[in-house]
């Protein structure tokens, strides 16, 4: 992978290129992208764990959840997950869904990583009741109203970086020297990205960095287009702009994970380390209602999930077991609910399209 990069590199006229052409060659080349590969990811035996990672019930729930809410908000049974991972939230939910609701699932996946898909095919086969559709982008699965989930989706999106030094707001590019990929800092010249410094009215500090989503607009436009009606909800880690200008996120978010170690240098094992970047909420929501995915609610994880009911998902039981089912159950509800638990770095963002006064009933 540092090869291919650094043919990207010595092919651009200025030997250099942003922070966002590195992240899509690194995580998402179509032989040697991080996302790519046909290697284990998420668990024990990967980089990182995701909420669906550490237990069914998570899914579970928020399959309930819809079941529950569905037809007061006039929408049919359809939900479009967008980057399914290993399946085990997808099936997760189906089972949650078929608990409650007799009425054929319709669930879309949009996947662009065939490894990812095979694994998902293969996490799905068997499952009864349920129409699952695959597509390469939301208007692929044809799917117009209903449902669109993503989790951790928006923090591996490809970002620029930018950074003020000596009252400059510089871009930060990478380059190649002496056998080493090496950042390069020039002011910036993209237009966009000083539209978006602008529109978010963004005041860096001097030596501050922070990274820059460019690709939000454009695919969430992609979805606006062909979405008629219904929610979407996203689940990641991120900040407001008021949490961004917090002193203690002067280097900014861009961080990668290498075998669950965190690594502040994401020029490091290109294509064998996860990137990622926290999520700008405020953009999410302003972009959103441009294009009509108005901003319901932001509420962090836990209090979604205690929201939609998890407590009363916890059992009841006697085995003194703590490997019973039941105890294995009630240890990953608190896991995900109890302060310091994996909950607390996530919120959820809740946006609609075509409902009205309907939406409240949620929560």
């Amino acid at each position: 992978m540092k090869e291919i990069i650094k043919e990207f590199i010595n092919a651009s006229p200025v030997k250099m290129i942003s922070y966002a052409q590195y992240m899509e060659l690194a995580l998402y080349h179509p032989e040697e992208g991080y996302y790519i590969k046909e290697r284990q990811k998420i668990g024990k035996e990967g980089d990182f764990y995701t909420s669906s990672n550490v237990s069914d019930v998570f899914g579970k729930l928020i399959g309930k959840w819809f079941a529950k809410n569905f037809r007061n908000l006039g929408l049919p049974p359809s939900v479009c997950e967008i980057g399914a991972g290993n399946g085990r939230f997808a099936r997760a939910f189906i089972q949650g869904w078929s608990g409650l609701n007799d009425e054929t699932l319709t669930y879309c996946i949009v996947e662009a990583s065939p490894y990812h898909r095979k694994l998902q095919k293969a996490e799905l086969n068997g499952l009864e009741d349920v129409k699952i559709l695959y597509g390469s982008t939301f208007a692929d699965t044809g799917m117009k109203q209903g449902l669109i989930f993503s989790n951790e989706l928006f923090d591996a999106f490809p970002v620029h970086v930018v950074e003020k030094h000596e009252g400059i707001v510089n871009e930060v590019f990478v380059g190649f020297d002496n056998g080493q990929l090496k950042e390069i800092m020039l002011p910036v010249m993209d237009d966009r990205i000083t539209a978006f410094i602008n529109d978010q009215e963004i005041e860096l500090a001097e030596g501050q960095r922070i990274e820059i989503p460019l690709a939000y607009e454009p695919f969430i436009k992609s979805i606006a287009d062909h979405f008629t009606k219904g929610i979407m909800v996203t689940v990641d880690y991120g900040y407001t702009k008021e949490e961004w200008m917090h002193p203690s996120r002067r280097r900014g978010s861009l961080r990668g994970y290498y075998q669950h170690q965190m690594h502040h240098d994401v020029l490091q094992h290109p294509g064998e380390m996860d990137i990622t970047s926290h999520v700008h909420f405020d953009a999410l929501k302003l972009i959103g209602e441009k294009y009509c995915l108005n901003f319901v609610q932001k509420m962090r994880q836990d209090e979604f999930l205690m929201a939609a009911g998890i407590l009363e998902e916890l059992a009841e039981h006697n085995d003194p077991n703590p490997f019973s089912e039941a105890s294995k159950r009630n240890r990953a509800i608190r896991s995900l609910i109890l302060p310091g638990g994996i909950s607390q770095s996530f919120d959820v963002a809740v946006q609609a399209k075509g409902l009205d006064h309907s939406i409240g009933k949620l929560f």
